[in-house]
């Protein structure tokens, strides 16, 4: 059974989501503010959270910030339909979907489902290694992929973006093989996010930045000219 978290300052919406999972055979919590959404994964385990962007006191984007550090729960944005700003930023700050409102309720199950494969998957067996490890060290770097911290060889945080995190995540698994652009927008790829080639040089710009390997001749990802890029490093579980 799929154990679902509701957040959602709306009564009405509450309810009427609540019974429709239900006849899905779906467990559904359901919570009206932040206080009773952390609540409530104290109380329980969850598989999915729904979250509603717009919510009285802390609103979901910040508390979106708050789940996604529990490795392994997935995160769908309830979003206002015209409101393509909060839904961009839910998924960079982490969200695995987004549904806009309104919305079919059967489009809502479907995603759920697809979220859970999805997650299913990336932590499943039959990955790779270095894929399925959750911390790995390369050139003096220490990546943990389930708190989705980076730690410099001198001990320091750097903090990663949504989508830094996915394309260095792209690069481990595949480290010593290079990635075309269309590769990695394969492997980075999150819904309602359009990415072409270049957001993945503007992508690769930054997180050269954040890994101090920059031009005009970087180390660990190198530019192979008309390929791609190569991850040019060791990376050990």
């Amino acid at each position: 059974m799929i154990h679902c978290l509701l957040v959602d300052d709306d009564l009405e919406i509450r309810l009427a989501v609540q019974a429709y999972l239900e006849r899905y055979g779906m467990a559904v919590r359901t919570a009206e503010d932040g206080a009773g959404m952390r609540r409530a994964l104290a109380e329980a385990r969850f598989d999915v959270v729904l979250l509603d962007v717009m919510l009285p006191g802390e609103d979901g984007l910040e508390l979106c910030r708050q789940v996604v550090r529990d490795p392994g729960l997935p995160v769908i944005m309830l979003t206002a339909q015209g409101d393509p700003v909060s839904r961009v930023l839910g998924l960079e700050l982490g969200a695995d979907d987004y549904v806009g409102k309104p919305f079919e309720p059967r489009e809502l199950v479907a995603r759920i489902h697809a979220v859970l494969r999805r997650s299913r998957r990336e932590s499943g067996g039959g990955a790779p290694a270095a894929e399925a490890a959750g911390t790995l060290a390369f050139d003096g770097w220490r990546f943990d992929r389930l708190r989705r911290e980076l730690l410099s060889p001198q001990g320091v945080v750097v903090a990663l973006s949504a989508a830094e995190f996915r394309l260095l995540s792209a690069f481990t698994a595949h480290a010593g093989r290079v990635l075309t652009r269309e590769q990695l927008i394969e492997l980075t790829r999150v819904p309602g996010v359009e990415a072409n080639a270049r957001s993945v040089d503007l992508g690769v710009s930054r997180l050269r930045q954040k890994l101090g390997d920059t031009p005009p001749e970087p180390r660990l990802i190198r530019t192979v000219r008309g390929e791609g890029y190569l991850f040019d490093t060791q990376v050990q579980p």
